[in-house]
């Protein structure tokens, strides 16, 4: 089979489309026909060796899938050959085909598209677990999403509505905004026409709960923006600075800085897990989750569509497809 790897660290242009051999399931796992893959922003740092984690060289990125159980391993329950199903790979992702634990593994809606699926796990599973299982954000109180058009940002704003919550999204474009806004938000900040905390005070003030996959310059004024009690919660850093936190100001305000592993987390709680991702994949089937693709790319132009990921062209998420 073919899969685009990083045999040399660097950027989105490294990856090469590679004959590997075919994956075979061990005790636990299935093996499936890849139709459709989510490019994400940690895909890029992998490639560049600039992430937590730094697989050996030479390595497949893409850390979720949607596609067809072609084949199940020994102990395996509740998924056969044939199944259409989503999956959090962690890597391996870009190819043809690839083997995941079979806890990693949910049946998709017959009606969710592949593109759909595929761009669903990490994206939804971030954003409900960052808000639920960590701040544990109530009906009525106020979100604050920043980065609210990227592929993260996007379903938090979603999953925050979902929930109950008073949604503010903040961009960096007019555009970016109005599709925050198709999907919940009713506040607005375009934080390049002017500062955060000016945003903020025109959309009403102090906020419950910070959603931040952004990081850098903003980071300072959305800790500022917490009220009594906020919980702010560290997704990500797709500016490329670790913003300083200010401790005292959570201490002031009886705060919480809360890290959002959501892989981690899944791996280390699976059954959690599982639940968390019945109820989203059931919203989605209700029609309460809208998945915002921003472009599907040929499998073949991995490169140009981690690119554009990386260099935070994307409103909504970017999926590769075999199609």
């Amino acid at each position: 089979m073919k899969a685009q790897q990083v045999h040399e660290l660097g950027g989105p242009e490294v990856l090469r489309l590679t004959e590997v051999p075919d994956p075979a399931p061990g005790p636990g796992q299935v093996v499936i026909d890849v139709r459709a893959a989510g490019v994400n922003f940690p895909d890029g740092l992998l490639a560049a060796g600039k992430y937590q984690t730094k697989p050996d060289l030479p390595f497949t990125p893409g850390s979720e899938v949607a596609g067809d159980v072609t084949a199940v391993g020994e102990g395996v329950a509740g998924l056969e050959p044939g199944m259409r199903v989503a999956a959090f790979c962690g890597l391996g992702g870009y190819a043809e085909q690839v083997v995941v634990d079979a806890w990693r593994v949910f049946p998709i809606p017959d009606a969710m598209p592949y593109s759909d699926a595929a761009g669903f796990s990490v994206t939804y599973g971030t954003s409900y677990h960052g808000l639920v299982d960590k701040a544990g954000i109530e009906e009525g109180e106020r979100l604050l999403v920043l980065g609210a058009a990227g592929g993260v940002g996007l379903t938090a704003v979603e999953t925050g509505r979902a929930l109950g919550a008073e949604v503010i999204a903040a961009a960096s474009t007019p555009e970016k905004l109005a599709i925050a806004r198709s999907r919940g938000a009713s506040g607005l900040i375009d934080y390049a026409a002017g500062e955060l905390r000016e945003g903020l005070t025109e959309a009403g003030g102090k906020v419950d709960v910070v959603y931040d996959p952004v990081g850098g310059d903003l980071a300072q004024a959305a800790l500022r923006s917490l009220r009594w009690g906020g919980r702010y919660l560290t997704v990500g850093y797709a500016s490329g600075d670790i913003p300083r936190a200010g401790m005292n100001r959570l201490l002031i305000i009886s705060g919480a800085l809360h890290g959002v592993l959501w892989g981690e987390w899944a791996k280390r709680n699976p059954e959690k897990n599982a639940a968390n991702m019945r109820r989203l994949l059931g919203w989605y089937a209700e029609g309460r989750l809208v998945p915002h693709i921003d472009r599907i790319v040929p499998f073949v132009d991995a490169s140009a569509a981690l690119d554009v990921v990386m260099t935070r062209r994307a409103v909504g998420k970017v999926i590769l497809t075999r199609d």
